[in-house]
């Protein structure tokens, strides 16, 4: 079993995944088009490069995502995309450009259970959590 993220969009999916993608140092995403679809006919022309699905794999790990047609998309709330990494460098290389113009609740920093930690919304909307992880006390 793999628990997978799916994050919805208000259009700019294919923007936020490239971003992703890049920052993630991920493969190149897969996206499948609204306008490619059997839906072709039931969405606007405004739609039809819009993203119904998109795959991209970073690090052996899966993010999907896709573009919500009105009314259908919500600003996400309730969680966030965990990003464990392995050390500082890392985590520092990842956050400045992922919180890029976005809102940081809890800036990169040690706390006392991670080397180092932050929490903030990128500026698609996405909730994000960075943490290196301290050894654990035996």
């Amino acid at each position: 079993m793999k628990f997978i993220p799916y994050l919805h969009f208000n259009g700019n999916c294919e923007e936020a995944f490239n971003a992703y993608a890049k920052i993630l140092s991920g493969q190149p995403p897969m996206f499948f088009r609204f306008g490619d679809s059997p839906m072709a006919a039931s969405v606007g022309p405004d739609w039809a490069q819009k993203i119904m699905h998109v795959t991209l794999i970073a690090a052996g790990q899966t993010l999907n995502g896709c573009d919500a047609p009105s009314p259908h998309f919500e600003q996400p709330q309730g969680f966030r995309v965990c990003l464990d990494l392995d050390d500082e460098a890392e985590a520092e290389r990842v956050f400045t450009p992922l919180s890029e113009g976005g809102k940081v609740s809890m800036a990169l920093q040690e706390t006392f259970w991670a080397k180092r930690f932050a929490m903030f919304s990128d500026r698609f909307g996405t909730p994000w959590m960075i943490n290196v992880s301290k050894p654990m006390p035996m």
